[in-house]
C-alpha cells in the first residue's frame, strides 16, 4: 500500500508542477504577449477623409521594442498639423511619445500606456494641457478609431479619427 501513495503523491506534485509551469492554453498565453506586440496591428497606412479634412496615420516597426509612427492632415492642399510619434517599451512602462513642431517648444511629450487589449490601447498624461488621454481602438482589421480626450477651460472634450487602412 506504500507504493500506492507513494504513486499518487508522485502524479500530485508532477500535475502542480506541470499546471504551473506556464500557460497551458491560447487564451491564457495572450496575457504574455508584450502591450508593443499587441500594437502591431498598427503597423501599416491609415487613412480619413472628410470634405473638410484629410486625415493620415502610418505607423511601422522600428525594432521589437518600438513602433514609429507620422500623423498629417491636410486641407486643400494645406498640411495644417503634422507629428511624429514613437510608441516605446522602455523599462517596465509602455509610452506613446508625440512630437509636433508648432506645440510644446517642439518637444516630445510622453503618455503612459494605462490600459491595453489586443483591440485597444489607452495612453495618458494627466499633467498635459490638452489632451489627457489618447486612445486606439481597433474595431476591424481595416478599421480603428483614435480618441484624443480631457479638458479645455474646464470642460471635458473628446475627439475621434475614424480610420480606414489603405490597402
Amino acid at each position: 500500500m506504500g507504493k500506492n501513495y507513494s504513486y499518487l503523491f508522485t502524479l500530485i506534485i508532477a500535475s502542480t508542477f506541470f499546471n504551473c509551469s506556464g500557460p497551458t492554453s491560447e487564451t491564457d498565453s495572450s496575457n504574455n504577449i508584450s502591450d508593443i506586440e499587441k500594437a502591431s496591428w498598427l503597423i501599416g497606412s491609415w487613412h480619413n477623409t472628410s470634405p473638410e479634412v484629410s486625415s493620415t496615420e502610418v505607423w511601422e516597426k522600428k525594432n521589437d521594442s518600438t513602433l514609429a509612427g507620422i500623423s498629417f492632415a491636410i486641407v486643400g492642399k494645406d498640411t495644417v498639423s503634422y507629428e511624429t510619434v514613437s510608441l516605446e517599451k522602455n523599462g517596465a512602462g509602455v509610452y506613446y511619445i508625440p512630437t509636433v513642431k508648432e506645440q510644446n517648444n517642439a518637444q516630445p511629450v510622453k503618455f503612459t500606456l494605462t490600459s491595453s487589449t489586443v483591440n485597444k490601447m489607452v495612453f495618458e498624461n494627466p499633467s498635459h494641457d490638452f489632451p489627457t488621454k489618447i486612445t486606439y481602438n481597433k474595431i476591424t482589421n481595416d478599421s480603428m478609431v483614435a480618441e484624443i480626450s480631457g479638458k479645455i477651460e474646464g470642460k471635458e472634450h473628446s475627439e475621434q479619427f475614424p480610420f480606414v487602412r489603405k490597402k
